[in-house]
């Protein structure tokens, strides 16, 4: 959507998000909502989300999951601040969380007060475990990664390795912003709120449930992918003429019978194309052991950019090996908003991908930056009723945090 676009055009304006959240899981559910139109506004203590001091692996966690969102502090350990935080949730139509089991309910704050005080209110806890015996326990992506199976198949037989993302607190955000999105259609006819849960362990469980079914059918427990006997005859890495760049080599995958028809009149592999033991998928799995050291002497005699022209000519999937850091000046990425310019309020410029999403053959753009603490505490105030005299006194008295004028200094190396 370009920069004039009518805000109120977008699918979720109107509807306002109290967040309760901090890291990743909560601040994501948080950041789909805000990009597709919602006022998110971003409740944090007075110092602020732990997650705008991080520097290291963590450097980029807030800029990347608070843009569109509004900020303000409040301490909710002083009685004022609470009346401000229920004021705050009785304008809202969602309201986020994802603290450890049981310490908003401490604080009046859970789903049975709120919903009794809030009935229009849907509540996302965003946890652990979903119900159950492990429903008391905190936990962390990797924790869930480990236990859920996911490590498992990710490293080696005698080496589990946690994947190279956030991938479960990305994805427990997100399927926490489709129950939302769920519980409001729900209440357009009932009028209404739900509690909605997601939760970091089920989602593992969600992720590794191909290999779960796989062992029910075939009888036979999966290996880890990085030793796995393929499903594919070709689908693998294989280096190039450039050898000896850390770019040259290319995945390659050769799935149906009709690419492989396609590849073997493409590179003029006759030898391979006459071979009555290669003729279906199957039979190239059960070949792989001396196949795939003759598809890999065909492509050695390309480079990378020769072997990518002539698999795209013909239409065959294929990737180069790539960095994160690379995808900074992808040029598909870049195209047409792909790519979101942010400010952090340390001071740092950078870019990031934006949600994965074309409505109407557009993506969905930044609205405002990251906000610094507290930065829209006044005006967010004001909509509540409170005058002037009574915000000053706010933020005099430690209940409210002042807004942030430059945060370039608050950084911290974990």
């Amino acid at each position: 959507m370009s920069a004039s676009s009518d805000v109120t055009r977008l699918p979720l304006s109107g509807l306002r998000v109290v967040e309760l959240v901090h890291m990743v899981m909560g601040p994501s559910c948080g950041l789909v909502l805000a990009d597709l139109g919602a006022e998110v506004i971003k409740v944090e203590p007075l110092e602020g989300d732990n997650t705008r001091r991080l520097m290291g692996a963590g450097a980029g966690f807030y800029p990347i999951f608070n843009r569109n969102k509004k900020s303000i502090a409040i301490n909710l350990k002083h009685p004022q601040g609470m009346q401000v935080v229920h004021r705050l949730i009785q304008s809202a139509d969602v309201l986020t969380e994802n603290f450890r089991p049981g310490a908003l309910d401490a604080l009046g704050l859970g789903w049975e007060a709120l919903s009794n005080q809030y009935p229009r209110l849907v509540y996302c806890a965003m946890k652990g475990f979903l119900s159950g015996p492990y429903a008391h326990r905190p936990a962390l992506d990797e924790v869930v990664q480990m236990m859920g199976g996911l490590a498992y198949m990710t490293g080696l037989p005698d080496r589990p390795l946690r994947v190279g993302s956030s991938v479960n607190d990305i994805m427990g955000g997100m399927f926490g912003a489709i129950g939302i999105l769920a519980a409001l259609r729900e209440r357009d006819t009932t009028g209404r709120g739900k509690f909605v849960k997601s939760a970091l362990f089920e989602n593992t469980a969600f992720l590794v449930g191909q290999h779960m079914a796989q062992a029910s059918i075939t009888g036979i427990e999966p290996p880890p992918m990085s030793v796995k006997k393929p499903a594919w005859g070709v689908y693998d890495i294989f280096a190039t003429k450039d050898d000896g760049q850390d770019d040259a080599r290319l995945f390659v995958g050769v799935v149906t019978d009709t690419q492989w028809e396609v590849f073997c009149r493409a590179f003029d592999a006759t030898d391979l194309a006459g071979n009555m033991q290669l003729q279906t998928n199957a039979q190239r799995v059960a070949e792989r052991a001396w196949l795939i050291p003759r598809i890999a002497e065909i492509f050695k005699a390309y480079t990378r950019k020769e072997l990518a022209q002539k698999l795209e000519s013909i239409g065959l999937p294929y990737a180069p090996i790539s960095r994160p850091i690379d995808l900074l000046d992808d040029p598909h990425l870049n195209h047409q908003g792909g790519m979101i310019a942010l400010h952090d309020p340390r001071g740092y410029d950078l870019r990031a991908p934006g949600l994965p999403l074309e409505l109407d053959g557009q993506r969905l753009e930044k609205r405002n930056e990251p906000p610094a603490i507290s930065a829209d505490a006044h005006p967010l105030l004001t909509s509540l009723g409170y005058g002037a005299d009574e915000i000053d006194a706010l933020i005099r008295e430690g209940v409210v945090g002042a807004p942030a004028i430059n945060q370039d200094t608050q950084t911290s190396a974990t």
